[in-house]
């Protein structure tokens, strides 16, 4: 048995590379029985605080109403930083060594992969927190789940605003050359070619050697109407106030990439003003409301939207458990049917694991984020 032990977690690793064996090695996965109930949570490095404080809070408070039937909810958490395939390495550690019961991941898309096969493999539930790749859910593998709304859904809501709404046309997507970035830019691009209104500049920078005034002498070459910014606020931000100094008065819209605030948060809304981005909630909102006011007591911050997102996923998994146990299949059948009000707003998934509905918008008046009426 103790050979069988230390085995196991090597021969999982090799059996990522097929299917062979896949439903034995799911039926040898030791349930959570210890002291305490296991969630794993994989962030994206060590410097992912945001998500990790989320998701504790989460923990925090479900544990002072009891745990699951007295029994305390532990977060175990893993980074992803390192060589590529260390993610895939920390969920088996997080499945086999800490014997989690579910895992969440607030990480990028490429990670995002990885997790997912390793929880298909072992059969166990993954919720994505963060990562909004759409090819996520199209494997539809039933053990993933996301709760926050993909590259598409962010597009139509942004589609719908520019060109439907505004009647803007001659639109600049200015991005960086990310994995992530560069996957939304081009189901912006899809999306919009649906509808007939590919009139899209696409602009790109290099994250590490940014040259945003050939992207500015580009946008005025190509009298832009409109901009739609994908990646991350350090670099945004250094743009968007490169267009001001330009005194360059363009509409300015934004993916939810844009609140990451493990890049950049310090009043970071005071510098979009008047920009419309994906929202994260709605933030006057009593349960967004009562959520920033706690979370502010305890880490001295205003959460963003990682640590919301992070927050949500969290209790859903929670609330998974609850209802039928720390048992594997259970907390994937009560994720199919849950019906859960977060602080980013009611959540429910579709048949793919995908949120359900529409991504909601939001403008920036006076440093505070005001919804954007359909």
């Amino acid at each position: 048995m103790r050979l069988f032990k230390l085995v196991l977690p090597s021969c999982f690793i090799l059996v990522l590379l097929g299917p062979t064996f896949t439903n034995i090695l799911a039926l040898q996965i030791p349930v959570n029985e210890g002291a305490t109930v296991k969630i794993g949570l994989l962030i994206q490095n060590n410097k992912s605080e945001a998500a990790r404080q989320g998701a504790e809070m989460a923990i925090l408070k479900a544990n002072e109403k009891g745990g699951y039937n007295g029994k305390p909810f532990q977060l175990v958490v893993r980074s992803m930083e390192g060589p590529w395939g260390t993610g895939s390495k920390q969920a088996v550690n997080l499945i086999f060594e800490e014997k989690v019961c579910a895992l969440m991941g607030s990480g990028d898309g490429r990670n995002g992969h990885l997790i997912e096969q390793v929880s298909t493999k072992a059969r166990i539930v993954f919720l994505s927190s963060w990562a909004s790749d759409p090819t996520l859910a199209q494997a539809f593998v039933p053990w993933y789940f996301t709760c926050v709304p993909t590259d598409i859904q962010q597009a139509d809501a942004l589609i719908k605003e520019i060109y439907d709404k505004r009647k803007i046309a001659g639109i600049a997507l200015v991005s960086d050359n990310g994995y992530d970035s560069k996957l939304a830019v081009e189901s912006f691009t899809k999306r919009t070619k649906l509808t007939g209104k590919s009139d899209q500049v696409k602009l790109f920078y290099d994250d590490l050697n940014q040259n945003f005034n050939t992207i500015i002498d580009q946008i005025n070459k190509a009298e832009i109407k409109g901009i739609v910014l994908f990646g991350k606020p350090a670099a945004s931000l250094r743009l968007i106030q490169l267009l001001k100094e330009k005194k360059i008065n363009k509409p300015i819209f934004g993916t939810l990439s844009l609140l990451d605030e493990e890049d950049l948060y310090d009043n970071y809304l005071n510098y979009l003003e008047d920009m419309v981005l994906v929202s994260s909630g709605n933030s006057m909102a009593l349960k967004s409301l009562t959520f920033r006011n706690e979370f502010q007591k305890i880490y001295g911050k205003a959460p963003g939207a990682v640590a919301e997102y992070s927050f949500d996923g969290m209790n859903l998994l929670i609330d998974a458990i609850r209802s039928g146990g720390p048992d594997r299949e259970n907390i994937q059948n009560a994720l199919t049917k849950i019906h859960f009000e977060g602080v980013t707003g009611p959540i429910q998934f579709d048949d793919k694991g995908k949120r359900s509905g529409a991504a909601k918008l939001m403008e920036i008046k006076n440093g505070i984020s005001v919804p954007v009426e359909k």
